[in-house]
């Protein structure tokens, strides 16, 4: 099996929570040596103009990042009027930030029932969403929250205003009468 490529998925997939070596030893089932030995080689292999992203090392862990010098083209990317609506994805991912604030990637994961680290990350770049601290969960996942530019977007003077969500338990009554007709039949038959 190909450790590297492993690795790399591996950091793609935890995204900006990044993963501490501790963590890459235990997933990969390697020594720290080996892990420091692929993370050097992924480093070097990105170090090429080829690549557009680089392996780095910030808040205690690794995390795949873009490269710097190509800031100038993110920047037209997020300030380009056709990226600037939000996708489906994105308001559902956001809305779910917004009513459970604050609230981890991983959360946000488990409510929507798909991986969301990508458009949490797109949120974070637009200003809308921003880490709001560290959870006392293990490993300590970063805990999102809106920001103040999320309430100019949607026109809001505070989080209060958010309308409120009905969530009511409706009583299903083909369930009672299923329920009533089988005691019923079984009475009879008894």
């Amino acid at each position: 099996m190909n450790l590297l490529g492993v690795l790399e998925g591996i950091l793609f997939a935890v995204g900006d929570e990044g993963l501490t070596l501790k963590a890459m030893t235990e997933i990969m089932e390697i020594d720290n040596e080996k892990a420091k030995e692929l993370l050097k080689e992924l480093q070097k292999r990105y170090e090429s103009d080829a690549y557009g992203i680089r392996v780095s090392y910030l808040g205690d862990a690794f995390k795949l990042t873009t490269k710097k010098e190509h800031k100038d083209y993110y920047h037209r990317l997020l300030g380009n009027p056709e990226s600037q609506s939000l996708s489906e994805s994105a308001l559902e991912v956001l809305a779910i930030i917004a009513y459970n604030q604050p609230i981890t990637r991983i959360q946000i994961d488990e409510m929507r029932g798909v991986a969301c680290g990508q458009i949490v990350r797109k949120l974070c770049a637009r200003g809308l969403v921003k880490i709001a601290g560290k959870s006392k969960m293990p490993g300590k996942p970063n805990l999102y929250g809106t920001t103040s530019e999320f309430l100019d977007y949607f026109g809001l003077a505070s989080i209060e205003d958010l309308p409120k969500l009905e969530l009511e338990e409706e009583k299903h009554e083909d369930e009672t009468e299923l329920f009533t007709s089988i005691y019923k039949e079984e009475q009879e038959v008894g």
